[in-house]
Formats: structure tokens, C-alpha cells, sequence
């Protein structure tokens, strides 16, 4: 200690910091798991809440009318609702996993947990919209199941069900870290989901069919991003879609490229993280 001491400062030779080369793998996939034991810890809230919810709806507009609503694009009105309700699902728990991750870090001061391993962006961003994907489709996965015995789903293009349900989950995952980058309490969060996501699903055509519905509603709901994933997603069980398919592939695809870019810029600029 005394020779250190007695050594001038720039005689003292730091160790080089390390490096990373490539991705890293090990921190992604530690992230990843963080994220879904997180949510499978309180599986009663997570899962079953969702289910619950599932099955109400599935009283109201299909056990309770049955045979008073005529076939819709050909199928039961309850193989209709079903896939709309399913994504539904898919939509609001992968966003709410990852803004409420994200947002009670910030909010707890646990922020620099995140921030301060050897992850890059492009890393943290995969970790966290995985994590939230893997929600989402989880609980779909089990949404479905709950209301197999109300309206028998038979699966026509697996594609369809995996791309714009996965697509779906995904999208929504990082739509959930921008709103928790953004918010600063959590009333913020409850707003975009209360005003934003809410409505926007709502208004996609879950339990009917847009092209009935009268202008300017019908030309407005094309430019609805949740329209294209549920067609697309129902498109799977039951063989139509009520847009363009070509448009809710192209769209899903590039909205998911444009989310993911601007959660990039957010973590590598540090935007309302590092302040």
C-alpha cells in the first residue's frame, strides 16, 4: 500500500474496462426471465384476473343472446367474438407488463438496476418487449382455453394466429416501455391505457365487423392498427378477414420495426431515465 502511495498518478496503471464483444446473451436472457417471473409470481392477478374478464364478456354478448344474433362472416357469432377476445387479451397484458415494470423502477429509484449492467439498448428493449410478449401470449393462450367450451375454435391458418398474435404481444410490449419512459406517476400510465389503448381496441372491430359500420367511422378505423391485428388474428380461426390481409401484415411488420426504434433512442439517449 505505501509503494502505491508512493507511485505518481499516472504511473499507476488502471485495468482496461471490459469489454463485450457481440451480443450478450446471458444479460438478455437475465432480464428476460426477471420480466417473467415477475408477472408469474402473482399468477392470480396476471392470469386468472384476465381470464375472468374473458369469460364475462363471453356472457354478456354471446351466452346471453344466443340465437338472437344471426352469423357473422358466415360463422356463430360467439367463433366471431372469440378471437377478437383473445387478442383483446394479448393487447392490454403485454402493455400493462412492461409500463409497470419499467414505470415502478422509476418510481421506486431502482432505475439504475437497469441501466448500469453491460446491456446495450438494442438488448434492453429485447428483454423487457419479450418479457411482455411472453405475457401476453400466456395469458391468450390461456384466455382461450377458458372459453373453448362457449364458442370451439378451430384453427384454419396457424401463420395468421402466430404472427399477428405474437406480432400483437410484441408490438404492445414496447408500446409499454415508451409510455412508462414517458409517464412520472402512474396516473400517466392509466391515461394512455384508459384513452389510448382502450378505445383504439374497442373501436378495431372485437365484436363486429368494420365494413358495416357507416362513414367516416369505416375509412377512420383503416387507419387503426389494432383493426389490422385483430382481422389478421381472426383471420386464423375462421378462414376471413374484414381488411386487407397484404395491409395487416405490412402494417404489423412496420409498426413493429418503428416501436422498436423509438425505444432504442430512448434507452441510448437516456430520455426521462437518467434525469
Amino acid at each position: 500500500m505505501s509503494v502505491m502511495k508512493d507511485m505518481p498518478a499516472d504511473a499507476v496503471s488502471l485495468p482496461p474496462p471490459r469489454e463485450y464483444p457481440g451480443v450478450n446473451w446471458e444479460g438478455v436472457k437475465t432480464l428476460y426471465v426477471r420480466e417473467v417471473r415477475r408477472f408469474w409470481k402473482v399468477g392470480a392477478q396476471t392470469l386468472g384476473a384476465p381470464v375472468v374478464t374473458a369469460l364475462l364478456y363471453m356472457l354478456v354478448f354471446v351466452v346471453a343472446v344466443r340465437g338472437a344474433r344471426p352469423p357473422v362472416q358466415g360463422v356463430d357469432f360467439a367463433a366471431f367474438v372469440a378471437p377478437g377476445l383473445i387478442m383483446m387479451q394479448i393487447l392490454s397484458n403485454a402493455f400493462a407488463n412492461a409500463s409497470s415494470s419499467l414505470l415502478q423502477a422509476k418510481m421506486n429509484g431502482l432505475i439504475c438496476d437497469f441501466l448500469m449492467p453491460p446491456l446495450s439498448p438494442t438488448e434492453q428493449v429485447a428483454g423487457f418487449a419479450l418479457g411482455a410478449a411472453t405475457r401476453g401470449v400466456v395469458v391468450g393462450a390461456v384466455t382461450a382455453l377458458a372459453i373453448l367450451p362457449f364458442a370451439p375454435l378451430h384453427i384454419v391458418h396457424l401463420w395468421a394466429v402466430l404472427y399477428f398474435g405474437f406480432g400483437a404481444a410484441l408490438t404492445m410490449g414496447m408500446l409499454g416501455l415508451m409510455a412508462a419512459i414517458w409517464s412520472v406517476r402512474f396516473d400517466h400510465i392509466a391515461a394512455v391505457s384508459n384513452f389510448v389503448i382502450m378505445p383504439m381496441t374497442f373501436l378495431s372491430g372485437t365484436f363486429y365487423l368494420v365494413s358495416r359500420l357507416p362513414e367516416p367511422f369505416r375509412s377512420a378505423s383503416q387507419f387503426n392498427p389494432f383493426f389490422y391485428l385483430i382481422s389478421g388474428f381472426r383471420y386464423g380461426f375462421i378462414g376471413q378477414a374484414d381488411g386487407s390481409l397484404t395491409a395487416g401484415v405490412i402494417c404489423t411488420a412496420g409498426l413493429t420495426v418503428a416501436l422498436a426504434a423509438v425505444c432504442h433512442w430512448m434507452f441510448a439517449s437516456g430520455y426521462r431515465l437518467k434525469t
